[in-house]
């Protein structure tokens, strides 16, 4: 049985209750990144992987799990601790601070480890100091990662598709990369590279559901009359036609990274969190903002397709 097989949904004509729902989303984010911008220094809360910091590489030769160390840590600060290599290896990340020495950071550690574990137990394998500046690059090229994929789905699209497809695209993916990065300052989760691994994978997904719908649309357009067909009315039956896949693949999704997020433990819980952001208005927005995206674009410059007409009339007059 289909879910939502003969689905009949008027979709389009509730377009702009689309729009004021995704303005409204989009503005409570940017007041949450000028809130952060007044009060943290910055509009999202980077880690030590952007704003620079100490590493910490460290060995026990008893048990241990990234949840005692957090325990044991507490007092020290906001430390990103990760499981790294062997079963009882991990890093330990320690943001800058007034003394940038990583000789003390990592003795501070040390030696509260040492008292909680035993010295001949603990052994610092590695220490590293990064600094701002790093931090700084590892955000422009995040950056310049989004946009190059902008631009190859753009140039993608016009050429598997037509161009319009493609700006509608960008602008659909735009918009969730928007409210994700929104929701993202509001809860002030601390920006780090599997962070920036979710919004690229987010990227990949709602340009994969946008690309689904927009693929049904060129099927049907293709076919007897497609092309003089009402483009609402087209449109609307392409999003319904394709509802089943994309309602069944975001809640297969969707229900894998509740389960982690519920039971993945605080190491992945920001990077699963945005996957599900992702997601949501991924599909929120393969629906209500790519497709009338596309219906704007055709309204205000068409297909395409009247000046070619009109290009080979012109050729056929003889001079």
């Amino acid at each position: 049985m289909r879910i939502f097989g003969e689905a009949h949904y008027s979709f389009l004509e509730n377009r702009r209750r689309a729009y004021l729902f995704s303005g409204a989303l989009i503005l409570v984010g940017l007041v949450g990144m000028v809130v952060n911008t007044l009060t943290l220094g910055s509009w999202q809360n980077y880690g030590v992987d952007f704003e620079g910091g100490s590493f910490i590489q460290v060995r026990f030769d008893i048990p241990m799990t990234a949840g005692d160390l957090r325990s044991t840590l507490a007092g020290a600060g906001p430390l990103e601790i990760t499981r790294f290599g062997e079963e009882n290896e991990f890093v330990i990340r320690a943001p800058l601070s007034g003394d940038t020495n990583v000789g003390s950071v990592s003795d501070g550690i040390k030696a509260r480890l040492d008292a909680a574990y035993g010295a001949e137990n603990v052994d610092v394998v590695r220490t590293e100091l990064v600094g701002p500046k790093i931090g700084g690059e590892l955000q422009q090229k995040a950056g310049f990662a989004i946009l190059f994929s902008f631009l190859i789905t753009l140039v993608y699209l016009a050429i598997r598709f037509e161009l319009r497809f493609g700006v509608a695209a960008v602008i659909a993916t735009a918009h969730d990369i928007l409210i994700t990065l929104g929701f993202m300052a509001l809860l002030r989760m601390e920006i780090a590279l599997p962070s920036v691994a979710a919004i690229l994978t987010v990227v990949g997904y709602s340009l994969n559901d946008t690309i689904i719908v927009f693929d049904r649309i060129r099927e049907n357009l293709g076919k007897k009359g497609g092309r003089k067909e009402e483009p609402m009315t087209l449109l609307n039956r392409s999003i319904n036609e394709t509802l089943p896949r994309t309602i069944l693949t975001s809640g297969t999704t969707l229900a894998v990274l509740v389960s982690l997020l519920l039971l993945g433990g605080p190491v992945i819980r920001d990077f699963t969190l945005v996957l599900i952001l992702g997601i949501v208005f991924g599909t929120y927005s393969s629906i209500f903002v790519a497709s009338p995206a596309l219906l704007e674009i055709q309204k205000r410059f068409g297909t395409g397709e009247a000046k070619e007409r009109k290009k080979r009339r012109a050729a056929s007059v003889p001079a």
